[in-house]
């Protein structure tokens, strides 16, 4: 329930004292001095507006919702509704968290939600539904949730006044927040969903985190992309993150330093998470994983993509049920906040980790398996990499996440598409099943 950044120009010789500067005769030569002055402040002053309403315009969201997210209050209040949010958030042990997840009915929201109240956390989602793919998709995800008590409050990131109602009824501990417009490529077609969710949506939950009272820890999801055209590997936390190579990684990095800002400002308790390529059941429709898996299967062709030196593509793939217990470990291991009402009153913790699985396969190895698991011969069609933001190849250096964390992925590549396969053959024979019933 994926929301950048600016420079300035330089100014003329106009005093910036206006008055204290008095010639002590006026002149024709002065008068015509005032009135450049003025055309070139009219000028540059029209100029920074046009400025500032194209970022807010660009604020604005474009990805549809299958709902209106900015509904109003009265839509989310009422017993019955606040009844579903406190039974979804109770804990069944004192020491257990309450924590707002969202992008519950995302990817990995979605198995982060489970786990928790699986373990007896309690849990709240909050997701927008946006149409960037497939809403059944997100729906099913969520009656998955609804089943094992998870209730998912609908609406937008950017609705303050329905976060404040949230925090109001429930005093949570923690959020993850995973939410975010993902995908490189889109971002060349819909650049203003990005700034909404990723950078708009971000700040405003942090605004409204930080006025809790107590404050909530805070983990939430950035991304292996900013790294953007780092050469050097594997990627490291401690690497220069600021040669994003697409908008997508440009917002996720933006949002590093906004959180940043927020921790050493509010005291605010973050940790960032940078997920490298995550896959498996329930997955995204639009990571290559799944769209191969439906194309070869149709007998439609694939691209696969190389480099400009003919070189092999290659992705760190990360199973999720790995990065899940990242995540939690992160939940775990987060200290509190400390600040009270918006005050910081002493230094918070922030940290950043890698999450991933530090086995980089090529992208043509990855068909090569999945023609395996399906039985199928790929169809496939060599082309070099486009310019649209993605980089050759992403590998993770997890020994902090190892050592902080007590990360340690243990699923294989193959192990975890064959968990996909199977998910994938039973989910959409059910739904198969439900259109022929329809």
């Amino acid at each position: 329930m994926s929301q950048l950044s600016r420079s300035s120009g330089s100014l003329d010789d106009t005093p910036s004292t206006p008055g204290k500067f008095k010639p002590d005769k006026p002149s024709p030569y002065i008068h015509r001095l005032r009135f450049h002055n003025l055309s070139k402040f009219t000028f540059y002053s029209a100029f920074f507006l046009a400025i500032l309403c194209f970022f807010f315009l660009l604020s604005s969201p474009s990805v549809p919702s299958a709902s209106n997210p900015r509904r109003s209050l009265g839509s989310y209040g009422g017993s019955d509704w606040e009844r579903h949010v406190t039974r979804s958030a109770r804990r069944r042990s004192d020491s257990g968290m309450t924590v707002l997840v969202t992008g519950a009915a995302g990817f990995v929201g979605t198995h982060v939600s489970m786990a928790l109240k699986r373990r007896g956390d309690g849990v709240l989602g909050l997701d927008n539904f946006n149409l960037y793919y497939e809403p059944t998709l997100k729906r099913n995800r969520q009656k998955e949730l609804q089943k094992n008590g998870v209730f998912i409050v609908e609406g937008d990131l950017n609705d303050k006044s329905l976060l404040h109602k949230l925090f109001d009824v429930v005093a949570f501990t923690h959020v993850m927040h995973l939410a975010a417009q993902a995908g490189v490529r889109y971002a060349m077609q819909n650049p203003s969903s990005y700034i909404h969710s990723n950078i708009a949506g971000l700040v405003n939950l942090l605004e409204v985190c930080k006025s809790a009272n107590p404050q909530p820890s805070i983990v939430w999801a950035s991304s292996s992309s900013v790294y953007g055209l780092n050469s050097k590997v594997p990627f490291s936390e401690k690497d220069r993150t600021d040669q994003p190579a697409s908008l997508y990684a440009a917002t996720k990095k933006a949002g590093e330093e906004i959180a940043h800002t927020y921790n050493h400002i509010y005291g605010l308790s973050i940790t960032g998470l940078r997920f490298f390529t995550v896959y498996g059941p329930w997955g995204r429709p639009d990571m290559a994983y799944f769209f191969f898996t439906r194309d070869i299967l149709k007998g439609k062709v694939i691209k696969i993509y190389e480099t400009a030196d003919h070189g092999s593509v290659a992705r760190d793939f990360t199973y999720i049920d790995d990065v899940v217990k990242g995540c939690l470990a992160a939940l775990d291991t987060a200290k509190k906040s400390t600040g009270s009402g918006g005050k910081k009153k002493g230094p918070a913790q922030f940290r950043i980790f890698n999450l991933g699985n530090t086995a980089p396969v090529p992208v043509s190895e990855l068909v090569n398996i999945l023609e395996k698991l399906l039985k199928v011969k790929a169809k496939r069609l060599v082309l070099p990499m486009p310019r649209n933001g993605d980089v050759k190849f992403t590998h993770a250096n997890i020994s902090l996440a190892h050592r902080e964390l007590g990360y340690r992925p243990t699923t294989d590549l193959e192990t975890g598409l064959k968990k996909f396969v199977k998910w994938y053959f039973k989910y959409y024979k059910e739904e198969k099943k439900k259109i022929n019933a329809w």
